[in-house]
């Protein structure tokens, strides 16, 4: 391969899960800490907006501080975004194949009950279950101890990001293959979230399959979630998107991009005190979490510094819009500033750069049995076709 040829591929596959993976984590963890409240909130409590890593909104009585009590969000911890991601590479790791609905009872449930790990934002080692929120205990509830169908199990379960926010493995291992990575989240998701919850885990899968396409940008990103996309998610993420094509800096877009998403969203102005039609199935609604990420991806044109910034001092719940927007600019090739990698790696007590190592094998795995089976079946129809001319 030429230099020229070299240069114009861009990042390799392993750069690209890295930049995701890594760029997914430090996003979570800078939008921990301002999770739940105002852009206005967010910049009278620092006294401007947010430029990095930043403390508890609490300070030190975190420990007893509601509503957050008695999680340590700031710092540079990680949240259960990041857990979740990491625990479906784990499944990826098991598995070394596609997953589906079933693999999710099989193999993620399992891991959150029984397996202890450390817990940033506890500061302890516990089981991950005793972390997790109550629409993540869903999949332990239903799959674990209700014995209901996996790719049911998610009906009945509030309407939030919850399936959405752990789905980059899922771009990741279907890179350059959005509509591959769509089908594949909506069957993995059907177990924990359904309606725009379930259907926004697939779109996500998408976005992260096309940031890994050679020369992709935030425009083809966006394209590429608007095909396979349904009903009030895709209309969220059009308007969302078309205002922030108007913008460049994220304070001039914080306004317009929460204006073009309220239609769309169905917990009201103040996030911490839902509206009564808040995350119920529906099919004119969306989470507010994914349109907004990929507006900031638009408004940054793919920076992974302003999208990830744009996203925390968004508000609301951006620990997992900046652990999207952060996954999509990392996969585009985005570098992750050095001193928040690693000051969130040493908040957190994790490698951030082994779930992406694991991940890059399994994904080179995968593609070679896709390789051997997509072969297999060009050659029975070929076989099929000969059969049909002679005859």
């Amino acid at each position: 391969m030429t230099p020229k040829a070299e240069e114009s591929s861009g990042p390799r596959l392993d750069e690209r899960i890295t930049g995701a993976l890594v760029g997914a984590a430090v996003g979570d963890a800078l939008g921990g800490p301002v999770e739940g409240y105002s852009p206005d909130q967010i910049l009278q409590r620092h006294g401007g907006r947010v430029h990095g890593i930043v403390g508890p909104w609490n300070g030190d009585a975190w420990r007893t501080a509601r509503p957050l009590a008695p999680y340590h969000k700031g710092d540079g911890h990680v949240t259960d975004d990041t857990l979740m991601t990491h625990a479906l590479i784990r499944v990826y790791a098991r598995v070394c194949d596609h997953l589906d609905a079933y693999a999710i009872a099989d193999h993620l449930v399992p891991d959150l009950m029984t397996t202890p790990r450390w817990i940033p934002e506890l500061e302890s080692e516990a089981l991950p279950l005793h972390r997790i929120f109550l629409a993540e205990k869903w999949l332990v509830a239903r799959l674990h101890y209700g014995h209901v169908d996996p790719r049911e199990a998610g009906v009945g379960n509030i309407v939030n990001c919850g399936a959405a926010m752990y789905m980059a493995p899922v771009g990741l291992v279907n890179a350059a293959d959005p509509r591959a990575a769509y089908t594949e989240a909506l069957d993995i998701a059907g177990a924990h979230q359904s309606s725009y919850g379930r259907e926004a885990a697939g779109v996500f899968a998408a976005a992260v399959a096309a940031a890994c396409a050679p020369g992709a940008t935030p425009d083809s990103i966006v394209t590429a979630c608007l095909t396979p996309a349904k009903d009030g998610t895709r209309a969220a993420i059009e308007k969302v998107c078309e205002a922030a094509s108007h913008y460049t800096d994220f304070e001039s877009a914080l306004t317009p991009l929460r204006e073009a998403v309220t239609p769309y969203d169905t917990v009201g102005p103040d996030y911490r005190q839902p509206s009564l039609g808040a995350r119920r199935p529906s099919r004119l609604h969306a989470i507010e979490e994914l349109p907004i990420a990929l507006g900031m991806l638009v408004v940054a044109n793919g920076d992974y510094r302003q999208a990830v910034l744009g996203a925390v001092n968004y508000g609301r719940d951006c620990d997992s819009i900046a652990t999207m927007a952060g996954a999509l600019a990392g996969a585009l090739g985005s570098p992750v500033p050095e001193d928040w990698s690693k000051t969130v790696a040493e908040a957190s007590r994790l490698d951030l750069w082994e779930p992406p190592r694991t991940l890059t094998e399994v994904t080179r795995e995968i593609h070679a049995r896709d390789v051997y089976r997509r072969r297999a079946h060009e050659a029975a129809f070929t076989e099929l076709e000969g059969r049909g001319c002679s005859d």
